[in-house]
Order: structure tokens, then sequence, then C-alpha cells
């Protein structure tokens, strides 16, 4: 865990002690060694020049502004195909603090940014087990390792490898293309509750319209809280693909959000809209107020209590939505899933995220790429290999005093279409 805030700064003039600094036995283990000072002073002139030309770009990694290490991108040919090549270093005593995969994370985003070049590797020494365990949990694909001469010896490098290009649906074509257009909402698709089963099918039921230009979902001055047993003041209106549950009383259901949970409703099992890998895509537009919150967050159907990760395709916070842009959740959520981790971040998105826009996941059985408006903006790479079950809604949250702004109300989730693709 970081400890201060990690930026990045342009490698500048006044950089060289830093090369200096890393230039130890310990710093260049896996590197071959330290390089002479005649080296390091080309390294220098080198970084500066590739960064004007801008075919590279360097910078200093500092924690609360002290340097801590550097990093850097910079042009190569992979296997025939242009690429962007990373590398980094942090001191001794910044190391183990999480500080170069929070460097790592900014450098992804600066080159998904550029657009130009859609892959980004990296070609840790092969016992450099601290770089590649960085390189597999930021999302890149292990393909192989090879040995090239290197400072006059040899060097054997993993092969690491993030695939940023955008989503591709050209040629294909969905399973289900759900558009809401027929004036009421289709229940051989969707179940119109909340986790019912943790309330009841009564004050979980969905509030919503449906019309030819799409679903809206609605809290409205009358939506009461869903469980405030369990779950406090908080209010929804939502629709699931699915639904699983044991008897009245069980400890058995879909989404245990806390400890202490039982059945409070008997449910009807539904196996209606659900996916297993493939294409996962949702166009809709976000609530900007303090109070709301939306998203589209695929569960497992849980009919094994282990199979129960989620993967957030979109998770839009009304408070974190300014007059330039907001910042979307996205990732995977172990949930109860001992074979997960979370691997969850927010992504900042300029633009109007009140207006349509589309989120979606490329899912196979060993990696998840999420992308916004088509465009790829984070791999999480762990195996989810069970079906999974659609989950819409908007929430509103309560307020510490108890009230509510009722002038705001209705807070609408607008939803234009749902739609998956089979694996290609």
């Amino acid at each position: 865990m970081t400890h201060g805030t990690v930026t990045l700064a342009p490698w500048g003039p006044g950089d060289l002690p830093l090369l200096e600094r890393g230039n130890t036995p310990e710093m260049t283990l896996h590197l071959g060694g330290p390089e002479t000072p005649a080296q390091l002073e080309e390294r220098q002139e080198r970084y500066l020049r590739l960064a004007r030309t801008g075919v590279a770009a360097m910078y200093r990694i500092e924690v609360d502004g002290t340097p801590a290490g550097g990093i850097g991108y910079w042009q190569v040919d992979h296997q025939g195909t242009p690429a962007w090549e990373t590398g980094w270093n942090v001191f001794p005593e910044w190391q183990g603090r999480g500080i170069a995969g929070a460097a790592l994370r900014q450098v992804v985003r600066d080159v998904a940014a550029r657009g130009d070049r859609h892959l980004l590797v990296a070609y840790p020494g092969v016992d450099n087990r601290a770089s590649n365990a960085l390189c597999s949990r930021a999302g890149f694909e292990h393909r192989g390792s090879d040995t090239q001469p290197w400072r006059g010896g040899e060097l054997t490098f993993n092969i690491w490898v993030l695939d940023m290009a955008p989503l591709d649906l050209d040629g294909r074509d969905p399973d289900v293309d759900e558009r809401f257009g027929e004036g009421v909402l289709d229940e051989t698709l969707w179940w119109p509750h909340y986790l019912p089963h943790w309330s009841s099918r009564e004050r979980t039921a969905a509030r919503y319209s449906v019309a030819p230009d799409g679903l809206e979902l609605i809290i409205d001055a009358e939506t009461e809280p869903w469980s405030p047993e369990y779950d406090g003041g908080n209010r929804v209106s939502h629709l699931q693909s699915g639904q699983f549950s044991g008897g009245l009383g069980t400890e058995i259901g879909q989404h245990r959000f806390r400890e202490g949970l039982v059945v409070r409703e008997e449910q009807p099992e539904r196996r209606l809209w659900l996916v297993r890998h493939g294409v996962i895509e949702v166009r809709l537009a976000a609530i900007r107020h303090p109070d709301a919150m939306v998203a589209f967050w695929p569960i497992g159907f849980e009919d094994r209590p282990e199979d129960c990760g989620e993967l957030c395709i979109a998770e839009i916070f009304g408070s974190e939505i300014d007059d330039s842009g907001g910042w979307v959740g996205v990732g995977v959520k172990r949930q109860n899933d001992p074979r997960l981790h979370d691997d969850f971040e927010k992504v900042r998105v300029e633009g109007d995220l009140t207006a349509f826009h589309d989120y979606a996941v490329e899912w196979t059985r060993d990696a998840v790429r999420f992308f916004i408006d088509h465009r790829w903006v984070k791999t999480v790479r762990q195996t989810i290999d069970y079906p999974v079950q659609l989950m819409l809604d908007v929430y509103e949250f309560p307020r510490a005093d108890g009230t509510r702004d009722t002038a705001a109300l209705p807070h609408t989730l607008r939803v234009q279409r749902v739609r998956t693709f089979p694996p290609a």
C-alpha cells in the first residue's frame, strides 16, 4: 500500500543524479550490472533527446514531491507490430509500498490516451520477481521468454504484453440485443426486483417505464428503503436477469454483501439472461446528483456459493461527476469468491456522463477487458469461468441527517440498450 501521493514529473536536465543513485549492483542486478559514468551521461542525454522528438516519454516517480525512482515508455517494434515498451525502477527505501504499481497505472493511462499504438510491452528479467508480478497485476499477458545479448553478456527476460486495442464488434452479431422497444418489460429477460430474498418482492419491486427510446429506472418520493434491516436507508430501483436463493431462514442467496444475512422471503429460481464469456455492453446515461449512483455489474448466478464474483462494467456516483467529466468505476470484485482478488479502479472520463455512453467488457476464461465508448480502459487477468446474471440499477443513498432532496426527484437512470455477444 502506498503512503503518499504518487505523481510522474517529466525527466529533466537535472536528473542525472537519479540515474547515478539507481546505478548500484542491487538496483541493476537483473540488468547486467552497473553502467560506467560515461554510459550514464549518454543515457541521460538519450532520455532528453527522445522525449524532445516524441518517440519516448521519461518521468521521475515522485511521492509527495520526493523522487522515488523513474519510469518511462518508448517506441519499439514488437514482433512486427508497432508498440510502446515500458520500464521502471524504484529506489530501495521506497520499495514494497505499491509505488511502482501506481506509477505504471499512470503510464498505462498515458499510453492509452495517445491511441497511436495499441500494445504496451515489458521485458523484465526472468529472475526479477517483483517486476514480473507487477506486470501480471497490471493486466499484461505473459507470452513466453527470450534470451538476447545485453551489456557484454546475455539477458533472459519474460515477454509481457498489454493489449489496449479498442473493442471491435464489426462482423459480430449479438445473441441478445435488448432495446426496450416493446412498451413493456420483457420478463423472459428481466426480473424486476433487487435481491428480494434479503427483503421481499414488494419492497424490492422496480419502479420503471419502458418507451420506444429505452428504459427508465426511477427512484421517486414514494420509493422506500429496499431492506432497512440489512442495508439501512438505501433506496434502489433495479432489474436483474436471474434469481437464486435458498429457503426461508437460510443463508443461501446471491450477493451476500454483509455478514448475518438470512433469507427473509423465499423466491422462485429464475435462469433468464445468463452469460458466460463474450461481450456484455450497456448504453446508459448517469445522474449528476450527490445522493445518486448508477451501476451495471453482472454477478455470478451463485448456485454454487463460490461462483459469486462481480464484473463491474460501470459504477458512477453522481457526486463524482463535474462540468467536464467524471469518474467511472470498472473492474473485478471478488465478493465471496475465494479464487478472485479485487482489481477495481476509477477511470476519469471526459465529457458529459449524463449523456449516453457505451460501457462494455470483453470476457474470456482468463481475462476481462473493460471499455468505455469502445475505448480500452482496463484489463483484469483473472479466471472467472461461470455464468453471470446482469444487474442494472440506480441507487439513492441516505443522508446523515435523514433528509431527502425531494426537489431533485425522481432520480432516473436512462438505458437505451443492453446487448451480449458470444465469444469471438
